[in-house]
């Protein structure tokens, strides 16, 4: 399914969960934490301004973002994606 968010609405795939602790313990796959990283895979049009212009977004698809890690997921097709809005995103990891 392709997805399109809306205005300036941005849609991420979280990366894998760390499966092993740095001091290599490995992790059951409930006690993994959820990632604060993901890729983002689309993007809307951009934000709606006051006076009817429309900002164009500063993240684009394939940039590695930080996000919250109780940001609100959705599954599509059987895949957990994250909608959020571009102010939500705290940095583009480069």
């Amino acid at each position: 399914m392709k997805i399109r968010p809306l205005h300036d609405r941005v849609v991420i795939k979280r990366v894998e969960a760390e499966e092993k602790t740095a001091s290599g313990i490995l992790l059951a796959g409930s006690a993994a934490e959820k990632p604060d990283m993901g890729e983002v895979i689309a993007v809307g049009a951009g934000k709606v301004l006051e006076n009817g212009s429309v900002q164009a977004l500063t993240v684009k698809v394939g940039d590695k973002v930080l996000l919250g890690k109780y940001a609100q997921s959705v599954k599509i097709d059987g895949e957990e994606l994250v909608v959020v809005r571009e102010e939500e995103i705290f940095a583009i990891v480069e």
